[in-house]
């Protein structure tokens, strides 16, 4: 019995960066708030860079509301996306890199998502991470916890509940 080598790290961590690059590319409101994504193993954190234009209330300054729940929002369905599409890229059955937005995993779809405003968002970068409290085969369930100096004081908390997308044919 022959055993296989392990892919080379740097190959495998190309194939998740190119796999979350090219999810998080199917999101024209990504691009537009201007949210990045970090990647540690199966564990992605959500940034979203400070710019003027997020201020909602200029008198404290704070963060727009909107801004805030919107991030919350697709830093869940993009973990959630991560979560469900982690087994077949670890085992090299899914390769998104090249692929035509129309050739890519469907995204899930929001069945509701509750915003709680903790305290105020201040002007400086924020960070979000999803922790997924139900996957099912066509629900989900993702509690979202935002943070901008430390983690442990976050400054908005989300809970959204999903629709799973069937597979493309």
């Amino acid at each position: 019995m022959s055993r296989s080598r392990p892919e080379p790290v740097q190959v495998v961590k190309q194939r998740r960066d190119a796999a979350l690059a090219a999810l998080v590319g199917t999101v024209p409101y990504i691009r537009f708030l201007g949210i990045a994504f970090e990647r540690r193993g199966d564990e992605i954190t959500a940034i979203l860079p400070f710019k003027p234009e997020l201020i909602g209330n200029p008198i404290l300054p704070a963060l727009h509301g909107g801004a805030t729940a919107a991030f919350l929002e697709v830093t869940a369905v993009m973990a959630l996306n991560w979560h469900y599409l982690w087994d077949d890229l670890e085992a090299g059955k899914l390769d998104l890199e090249g692929k035509a937005p129309e050739e890519l995993p469907r995204l899930p779809k929001t069945v509701d998502f509750t915003v709680d405003y903790l305290r105020t968002g201040l002007p400086r970068d924020a960070y979000a991470r999803a922790r997924i409290t139900r996957a099912g085969r066509r629900y989900a369930s993702v509690q979202v916890d935002g943070w901008q100096d430390n983690v442990a004081r976050p400054y908005a908390q989300g809970l959204g509940h999903f629709v799973m997308p069937r597979p493309r044919e």
